[in-house]
């Protein structure tokens, strides 16, 4: 019978160690068994190399990690019971996850319920059960940061997608606390480790390449759901590094390696399925939702706009020859002043979104005058979703925002010295700022520079309203 030389032996037991065989007892034998069927084969003929490369296709690549997941199952109780909690936690979430989403769809109770439990059972149980049995193993300690970065980056996104969907405070910084452990590490960690397998050498640029197109997509998906400049081009760049040169390479060195479609191709195929086709989606969402409603809403609002300002203008010129005719014109005048200052802070918030950061742009292509005043063309905004403008001039405690207070204070107590108390209380809510603008923390709730536009042209609108009612309130007075 064949024997192995110890160089043959060595190469064996090397093989098999970098197969991560944490369990000490069970490596031995397993390279005594390899070994043993490696001269099995080496009686029919064979050389070492063609004998030791059958043995392995027999086994297939993940058996020998297979053959440990059982051994552990077997003699370790305290691995087996965390197997079993990792199993049944990962179902319970996953399954309360998707009944919560079902119940917010349909608007039933107990969704929120139903995903707060589910994000404490992935995040408390199911995640340090498998961190546990992914160390148990192998005792790799250069996995030890890919494992712990995917365990911080998947705990950080649990509980943001749960805030986010509860609307409480900080799910945008625990989305970007997620986003930021996956893109700078846990990204990195993987395709360090993917590129480090000697099997894996040819595909190393790939990964690398790979890598970057993930973590530039994330980045961007981020960026959109935060609603923060460049988001479309990472996105961009992120697909194509991703879909048009990664894949396809890694595809072309898969065939030229293998005979037969291997699983792990398939699941590739779906998983950038499942990263590209949501993420147009909701791309194409967001942009859609400013087509049908924001922008229509505003067409409407500048239309009532139009309306209102002409309709009191003929109102007050009606009045001309009217003994009050003074006090009216006063009251236009006044009108005119916030409707100046209403008009131009959406000036500075448009021009502070189309400069650059610290230098608004002097003048805005976006705007234009008209013979009711100046108009906003919504749709050349190139930055709709930048909250900066709105907390830069519509938070309180700004200086554009306590100008704004002072000067509708001062039209509220002109108007009760000329109107009657009663009349005054119907019209001061369409006069309070709180209602419309944002109000306590400014980085809590944040809007858009589209909504801020959008309730500052509400707050003008709301404006010549309360001048119509108080023009016709002086006519019926003097009548």
């Amino acid at each position: 019978m064949p024997e192995l030389s110890l160089q043959h032996i060595d190469q064996i037991s090397r093989d098999i160690s970098r197969e991560e065989i944490s369990f000490s007892h069970l490596l031995e034998d397993l390279i005594d068994h390899v070994c043993c069927d490696v001269e099995n084969e080496m009686q029919n003929g064979l050389s070492f190399s063609e004998a030791y490369r059958n043995v392995r296709q027999k086994m297939g690549s993940r058996r020998l990690k297979e053959i440990q997941k059982e051994t552990l199952y077997a003699v370790d109780t305290k691995y087996r019971y965390m197997k079993n909690t990792m199993k049944i936690s990962g179902v319970a979430g996953t399954v309360m996850f998707g009944f919560a989403a079902l119940f917010k769809i349909q608007h039933w109770p107990l969704a929120g319920v139903l995903m707060t439990l589910g994000a404490l059972i992935l995040a408390f149980i199911f995640l340090p059960s498998a961190l546990s049995v992914l160390w148990k193993e192998t005792h790799n300690r250069k996995r030890l940061f890919l494992v712990s970065s995917a365990f911080a980056a998947g705990m950080l996104f649990i509980f943001g997608t749960l805030f986010k969907v509860q609307h409480w405070p900080f799910a945008g910084a625990l989305l970007t606390l997620a986003a930021l452990f996956g893109i700078l590490f846990f990204i990195p960690a993987l395709v360090q480790n993917r590129s480090s397998d000697q099997q894996n050498k040819s595909k190393r640029q790939v990964y690398w390449l790979g890598g970057l197109g993930t973590a530039l997509f994330f980045a961007g998906m981020l960026f959109k759901l935060q609603h923060w400049p460049l988001a479309t081009i990472f996105i961009i760049i992120g697909i194509i590094l991703l879909c048009f040169i990664a894949f396809p390479i890694y595809t072309r060195l898969t065939w030229k390696e293998e005979n037969y479609v291997n699983p792990k191709f398939i699941f590739m195929v779906i998983g950038y399925l499942l990263i590209v086709v949501p993420g147009a989606m909701l791309t194409l969402s967001l942009q859609h939702s400013y087509q049908a409603y924001y922008y229509p809403y505003n067409d409407q609002q500048k239309a009532l706009y139009n309306y209102l300002y002409r309709h009191n203008s003929s109102e007050i010129t009606r009045f001309k020859d009217s003994l009050h005719y003074n006090e009216i014109e006063r009251l236009h005048s006044k009108t005119t002043e916030i409707l100046t200052i209403l008009s131009n802070i959406q000036k500075k918030m448009v021009q502070e979104s189309e400069g650059q950061p610290g230098k608004p742009a002097v003048s805005a292509r976006q705007i234009s005058q008209t013979d009711t005043g100046q108009e906003i063309m919504y749709s050349e905004l190139s930055k709709p979703f930048d909250p900066g403008p709105a907390r830069a001039f519509l938070t309180p405690g700004c200086t554009t925002r306590n100008g704004l207070n002072s000067s509708i204070a001062e039209y509220e107590s002109y108007l009760a010295s000329i109107i009657p108390g009663e009349d005054l209380l119907k019209y001061k809510k369409m006069l309070d700022t709180d209602i419309f603008l944002p109000s306590g923390n400014p980085y809590k709730g944040e809007i858009s520079l589209m909504a801020g536009l959008h309730t500052l042209e509400i707050m003008k609108n709301g404006l010549l309203t309360v001048e119509s009612y108080v023009l016709n309130t002086i006519a019926n007075h003097n009548n």
